[in-house]
């Protein structure tokens, strides 16, 4: 929403830019939704005239496409030479986690729109990378990154949808349980407190840690064959 406050007369309006136009319109689609957006009320954020927008951004195609770029370029991908290639990968996902959970709402955008600037192919480059250290061919690396994005989306879906319902089983799991039969749920109510139980953080984890030591078992290039 444009600020209500009137600006002094005498105080100059900032510049318009891609950048202001495209962080007002993240801004908008966390605060509301992606379906929120508008040029029009992108200008409104901005208190500037719509057509405006058009000297820096062509189209609402290209707007959602800057919002993409922005959202990934935001991951943190500071590499230290001396980590393994185990612990880049885990630092890459967490990475790509944390800022699912910054922009919730705008990660819709990150998956449905493509992102070929340089901010935006750092991520893969850097999971390339990583795989290609550790002695996987190409054709290996690019489903270890692909499998590396694809949990690191899978998790953060999962968190987000499963969080009404693990809270829901956290308020009443005794009492649904007294509901079942013995005989068939035996699992179920013998492990319900853990069912209840509400640990994303360990999910995550858990699952990263499954994920990096079925792709340790993976075949390397031998010491011989290129790179």
């Amino acid at each position: 929403m444009a600020s209500d406050t009137p600006r002094p007369a005498d105080t100059p309006r900032p510049a318009l830019t891609r950048d202001r136009i495209v962080q007002a319109a993240v801004a908008l689609i966390e605060r509301e939704s992606a379906e929120a957006l508008s040029m029009r009320r992108v200008a409104a954020e901005l208190d500037v005239a719509v057509m405006s927008l058009y000297n820096h951004v062509p189209n609402k195609t290209a707007l959602l496409e800057g919002v993409a770029d922005r959202v990934v370029a935001g991951l943190e991908l500071d590499a230290d030479p001396a980590q393994s290639w185990q612990e880049g990968a885990r630092a890459l996902v967490r990475a790509f986690r944390k800022v699912a959970h910054d922009y919730p709402r705008c990660m819709t955008i990150v998956l449905t729109h493509k992102v070929d600037t340089a901010a935006g192919l750092r991520p893969m480059e850097r999971a390339l990378a990583l795989a290609d250290a550790a002695g996987f061919d190409a054709a290996t690396a690019v489903r270890i990154m692909r499998a590396l994005l694809a949990y690191a989306i899978g998790a953060q879906m999962r968190e987000a949808g499963m969080e009404q319902m693990l809270g829901h089983l956290e308020e009443t799991g005794v009492e649904s349980w007294n509901n079942l039969d013995p005989d068939e749920f035996r699992h179920v109510i013998a492990y319900g407190p853990e069912l209840a139980a509400h640990d994303p953080e360990s999910d995550f984890e858990f699952g990263l840690d499954l994920l990096i030591s079925a792709l340790e078992a993976l075949p390397r290039r031998s010491a011989a064959e290129p790179e």
